[in-house]
């Protein structure tokens, strides 16, 4: 079983090494996890990554082995005596966990994430956090302008080939929970549960003595699945499938040159045929511009993301950070210049108005409820001493993103331009006491 555990850096094994000599380690801390500025190119987020962190929490640990080889790093020479190696054996997670449910919709400034714990605890599960938490983020949030603009498309998560391994079934589960529906790797739907769905490869074909010969093949062997017909000719290719797989033929996919010309070009050849049944997919480096620039120019009901998803290539990374907001029962924060950090442990209070979101408050986690009325609490306790208490499924969350997403305002529901400046985001303001605290950083 993988631990985690030297998935940190090596500072944080610095930092509780010197806490443990003056017992500083065991002192009640508070950390956060949130998302000062919004990448270029959004205006939302859609949390994700919350169980799989929560798995690596629970089962966080340091073996023997992992250990043994911290002693022969030369950047840890006297860092692990035998006291540190006794207290790294015997570490487990024991702390308490407050977040959003996956798949709510969050904006910038708003934790995301809340870890409560000794200091030893907080400091040493922050990478595996941030990692994890903000990749999904990312993918989650990539994925979600997509899905906003697909209007009646079935959307296939195609990018297993395009990132990592570790990663690519995590990208399918956060395109999942943002509103896409399938995924072509079947490692997510093995981890994860995400539905699957086999498309017909140009290997496949190519591999086959002719493309007659692997379409036979083929409808021998495969009950469903996408059936490309662009290796060669692609309208001489859909005239085959039509003719070889016969009622088996549900679903043809274009993979190259203009999907939009091609995609009208190949309706023409199913309705002459009379299969106005079968249905057209359509793939090559697509994304939220390129699928608004199709609409209503290509009979299309499907599209299949990949590399513009998995690599989140207009924003490719998310600057989610996790910092300290309480030692010893009293709020901390940075007043460094732009990279001021609040004082306290937080909530953030949300507000609807005729279903639509209508601005957040971000205040301290025991504001009194009467300032807060006809508004949301969004985070939740969700581990209790190691333990997960609760762990939303993957379809839930997905629903929840669903509804989230269907309430965000005209403007912030808007893709924008490729090089989009938002000048007016989401409304996110602090309560009059988490302003008193903050201004009480400087006093």
């Amino acid at each position: 079983m993988r631990t985690f555990a030297l998935h940190l850096d090596a500072h944080a094994l610095n930092a509780v090494a010197a806490g443990l000599s003056s017992g500083a380690h065991e002192k009640p801390a508070v950390c956060e996890l949130f998302v000062r500025h919004l990448p270029r190119n959004r205006r939302f987020l859609v949390a994700a990554g919350l169980n799989d962190a929560l798995a690596v929490l629970a089962r966080f640990r340091f073996t023997d082995a992992q250990i043994e080889q911290l002693q022969h790093a030369a950047g840890l020479a006297g860092v692990l005596s035998p006291t540190f190696e006794d207290f790294l054996r015997g570490f487990r997670f024991r702390g308490d966990v407050w977040a959003v449910p996956e798949g709510t919709v969050m904006f910038q400034n708003e934790p995301l994430v809340q870890v409560r714990g000794t200091l030893a605890e907080v400091q040493l599960v922050e990478t595996v956090l941030l990692s994890t938490v903000n990749f999904q983020t990312m993918i989650a949030s990539k994925a979600a302008r997509i899905a906003l603009h697909k209007h009646e498309l079935d959307l296939v998560e195609i990018g297993a080939r395009r990132t990592h391994p570790d990663a690519a079934a995590a990208v399918a589960r956060a395109a999942y929970i943002a509103g896409f529906d399938a995924t072509t790797n079947v490692e997510a739907f093995a981890r994860y549960d995400v539905p699957v769905r086999p498309l017909l490869g140009h290997l496949f074909v190519l591999a086959a003595d002719s493309e007659e010969q692997a379409f036979e093949n083929y409808v021998n062997h495969a009950r469903s699945g996408v059936v490309v017909v662009d290796t060669y000719d692609p309208l001489e290719g859909v005239r085959r499938a039509v003719a070889i797989l016969g009622d088996r033929l549900r679903w043809v996919r274009l993979d190259s040159g203009d999907l939009a010309d091609g995609a009208v070009a190949l309706r023409a050849v199913l309705d002459e045929l009379g299969r106005q049944d079968v249905k057209i997919m359509v793939s090559s480096d697509l994304d939220e511009y390129r699928l608004a620039a199709l609409s209503g120019r290509a009979p299309i009901d499907a599209a299949g993301v990949g590399t513009r998803l998995c690599t989140s290539e207009d924003a490719p990374a998310l600057g989610g950070v996790y910092k300290l907001v309480e030692i010893d029962g009293r709020g901390v924060g940075k007043l460094s210049q732009g990279k001021q950090t609040l004082p306290g442990r937080h909530q953030v209070y949300r507000s609807m108005k005729n279903g639509v979101l209508d601005g957040d408050i971000v205040g301290l986690d025991d504001e009194r409820s009467y300032a807060f009325v006809d508004t949301q609490r969004l985070l939740v306790p969700v581990m209790e001493r190691g333990r997960v208490t609760r762990e939303d499924d993957i379809h839930q969350a997905r629903a929840r993103a669903r509804a989230g997403l269907a309430s965000l305002p005209a403007g912030v529901r808007d893709i924008g331009e490729r090089d989009d400046e938002v000048r007016e985001p989401y409304p996110v303001t602090l309560s009059d006491r988490l302003e008193a605290a903050l201004a009480g950083l400087s006093a």
